[in-house]
C-alpha cells in the first residue's frame, strides 16, 4: 500500500481519516480512522471515492439525492459510520468534527490525486 494521507486540517498527533491507494492487482483506493478500535480499512474504487470527492466539493450529504457505492451515516450521538459498497461488512467509524476535517480536505483539492486518473 502506497502512503496514507491525511488532510492537511488535521493538526499534528491529531486522529484523523487517511486515505492511501493501491494499483496491484487493480487500483483501489483505502480509507481508515486512526482512532478508531477495529483498525477498519475501506477499501474501494477509484470512481466510487472520485463520486465521493464530487458530492461532498457540491456540499451534499452523501446520502441525499444520488445513490453512492459509498454510504455515510452520522448517528444522533455525531458518530460517523463509513461504508462501501465494494468491502461489505467493513465499517470505518469517526466523529463528525474528524470527518468535517477530511470534507475541509476534500474541498481544498488534497485528494484530487487519488482519481486524477480515474
Amino acid at each position: 500500500m502506497s502512503h496514507w494521507q491525511k488532510s492537511s486540517y488535521c493538526g499534528e498527533g491529531e486522529s484523523c481519516i487517511h486515505v492511501a491507494a493501491t494499483t496491484a492487482p487493480r487500483a483501489a483506493i483505502h480509507i481508515t480512522e486512526s482512532a478508531d478500535p477495529s483498525g477498519a480499512i475501506l477499501t474501494t474504487t477509484p470512481d466510487d471515492f472520485l463520486n465521493l470527492l464530487q458530492t461532498l466539493k457540491e456540499e451534499r450529504e452523501v446520502a441525499a439525492n444520488r445513490p453512492t457505492a459509498i454510504d455515510v451515516t452520522v448517528g444522533d450521538d455525531l458518530t460517523v459510520r463509513i461504508h462501501a459498497d465494494a468491502t461489505p461488512g467493513t465499517t470505518v467509524t469517526t466523529d463528525r468534527h474528524r470527518w468535517d476535517t477530511f470534507v475541509l480536505g476534500v474541498r481544498a483539492g488534497e485528494f484530487d490525486h487519488f482519481v486524477a486518473e480515474a
